[in-house]
């Protein structure tokens, strides 16, 4: 082998070696809350991979990134505490980035929603917009945007959903709350840049999500992490509305699982909609999160709350032709799962 050759094959071991090391570059936004933190925690499994993730703290927690009390990733770089709000701050964030998990929005319980519609809405619009120019203006070459069930017109969850919702039923839309608006805004925004060869997007709507690392706290709870809460710490045992109102809960391994896939598989291919074909009342899931925890006390329905929509369930057979994604985890696995975690949680900030 004379010289010449030999630098030349020098030259490309070196090449070969510098492209196996490029890092890819994920941004996971609302990556302290339920959701992101979870995500997270499959995201730094894959090689030559960067995870960054931004959180204002409002719902999401630092302590969401420890197990064991040691962190899984390392906060000091790859966390940063932003409002996303402020354009300014997703120019800063979205730089060098390869991909974009967008999780981030103001949303909490129901008593929430309904009582900050204007405020949530205008923030919501505000996050998703600034977000998604900035990832445009930095070159982000993909982006991938988490709706929610919220966004189905009223009329189609006022009553008994006997036939599951298919994605193209969002339209004509009638949402019910200004949060359900927002995120459908937020999916018809990015459809458009796609659209226009701007990006390349996956959009997942998503049903009602809950899991370990939920918030737990009074004003910003959902419906289980809430009865979980009050069960745990002998609150009254309280269900908001009848009880009658229904919802189709989707478990938090099963949304990772679902990002993942849609991450490879789900680009260009429109919305995606996860979450099982069935639902569950918010009376039995009370009734099963008290079997859970062996009390033995009554359940308190308080008809002057509001219920939201009455039922909503998903045909999930675009997710499993175009993703391959099903339900895996069922109901009462993951309850005991989501109430053992809240146990362990709200019986150590009481220590």
């Amino acid at each position: 082998m004379n010289l010449k050759f030999k630098k030349l094959f020098k030259n490309i071991q070196v090449a070969f070696i510098s492209i196996k090391e490029i890092m890819y570059k994920y941004l996971i936004t609302g990556g302290a809350g339920l959701i992101g933190s979870n995500l997270l925690r499959e995201l730094i499994k894959k090689k030559n991979t960067e995870v960054y993730v931004v959180d204002n703290l409002w719902r999401g927690k630092i302590e969401n990134f420890k197990d064991k009390d040691k962190f899984v990733f390392d906060v000091d770089n790859y966390f940063f505490n932003l409002d996303l709000r402020n354009y300014d701050n997703c120019i800063k964030i979205t730089q060098n980035i390869d991909c974009v998990i967008h999780l981030a929005d103001v949303v909490a319980g129901i008593n929430y929603v309904f009582n900050n519609e204007f405020t949530l809405f205008q923030s919501n619009l505000s996050i998703n917009s600034n977000m998604l120019k900035a990832a445009i203006k930095n070159k982000v070459s993909k982006y991938l945007y988490v709706g929610t069930a919220c966004s189905y017109p009223i009329e189609k969850q006022a009553s008994i959903n006997k036939i599951p919702l298919i994605e193209e039923e969002a339209y004509p839309a009638n949402p019910e709350t200004s949060y359900g608006w927002s995120k459908l805004i937020g999916e018809y925004e990015l459809g458009l840049a796609e659209k226009n060869n701007q990006i390349e997007a996956s959009i997942l709507r998503l049903h009602n999500v809950y899991g370990p690392r939920c918030e737990l706290s009074y004003e910003k709870s959902q419906v289980i992490p809430a009865l979980c809460r009050k069960l745990i710490l002998n609150e009254e045992f309280i269900v908001w509305g009848s009880g009658k109102q229904r919802r189709s809960f989707v478990y938090i391994d099963d949304i990772t699982r679902a990002i993942m896939l849609s991450l490879e598989k789900g680009i260009g291919q429109g919305v995606i909609q996860i979450g099982p074909d069935k639902s569950e009342t918010i009376s039995d899931i009370a009734k099963k999160l008290l079997e859970i925890s062996g009390k033995d006390i009554d359940i308190k329905f308080d008809l002057s709350k509001p219920e939201g929509d009455f039922d909503r369930t998903a045909n999930y057979s675009k997710a499993k032709k175009i993703i391959g994604w099903k339900p895996m985890v069922d109901i009462d696995t993951g309850l005991s799962n989501t109430y053992n975690w809240a146990v362990k949680n709200l019986l150590s900030q009481k220590n």
